[in-house]
């Protein structure tokens, strides 16, 4: 399978690099390149131009990268897109727009390949005959009774990531993603969620949310006050809304 690419960034030395790469992997094809979203914008709407992937750069004069992405819009007829981007706090906006990857500069080129690996999977998954049969599904036994999951399960910059509940210490709810703070990380991780949909995820003898903006892990709470608890060297307040849920989960301590 040939992969139809075109590469679109305002910094010739960028988008030389990305075609280059493009022509050295046998299964690309470069089709176009372009110094920005506008030309190809206007590349694209051309009666000949094919693409199947789009390498493209976010931060670009008079239309950015997203909004390109998102004049293009989703489907499995639509060109894919792998963001090149040297700013990781785009990756949020990527999952929106449905990107296929996220390459964060300077990428190198097993970067690049492996990112052009997994559309190249992409497509020859979405582009199987209709007589061709699929792989045959691997039979997995139902899991035996047992104790609650313990694992979240995030979406995690283009992947899935498994957190032991065990490890977490409390979550914030934010616009339109959470924080996950764990005792084995200084570091948040950031996920594309919903609190209230983490929340029901969560078993709730460990874990108990008690304010709109914060979910804390039961067991890890040091202290309290009356409108607060200590978690480590953190303090979260306990909204008016939840108190009465969460004096009663106190009424246990005394």
């Amino acid at each position: 399978m040939i992969l139809s690419c075109i590469a679109v960034d305002d910094e010739p030395l960028a988008l030389g690099m990305v075609c280059a790469f493009i022509e050295q992997t046998p299964f690309l094809k470069l089709a176009g390149r372009y110094g920005s979203a506008v030309e190809a914008l206007r590349g694209l709407h051309q009666p000949a131009m094919q693409a199947d992937l789009i390498f493209l750069d976010i931060q670009m004069p008079d239309l950015n990268g997203l909004e390109l992405a998102r004049v293009l819009g989703r489907g499995e007829d639509k060109a894919r897109i792998i963001f090149t981007t040297a700013f990781n706090q785009y990756a949020l906006e990527g999952y929106k727009v449905d990107a296929l990857d996220y390459l964060v500069k300077p990428f190198n080129y097993d970067e690049f390949l492996r990112a052009a690996l997994k559309a190249k999977n992409y497509f020859e998954l979405i582009r199987r005959p209709a007589s061709e049969p699929a792989p045959a599904p691997v039979a997995v036994p139902a899991a035996p009774p047992g104790p609650e999951d313990e694992y979240l399960y995030l979406k995690v910059e283009y992947q899935l990531v498994r957190v032991p509940l065990s490890d977490i210490l409390y979550i914030e709810g934010l616009k339109d993603y959470i924080k996950v703070y764990r005792r084995s990380e200084t570091k948040p991780l950031l996920s594309l969620s919903s609190l209230k949909g983490v929340e029901d995820k969560l078993p709730a003898r460990r874990f108990m949310r008690i304010h709109r903006s914060y979910i804390v892990a039961l067991d890890h709470i040091t202290s309290v006050t009356r409108g607060t608890v200590q978690i480590g060297g953190e303090t979260i307040p306990v909204s008016d809304s939840y108190r009465e849920a969460f004096d009663k989960y106190l009424s246990r301590w005394k």
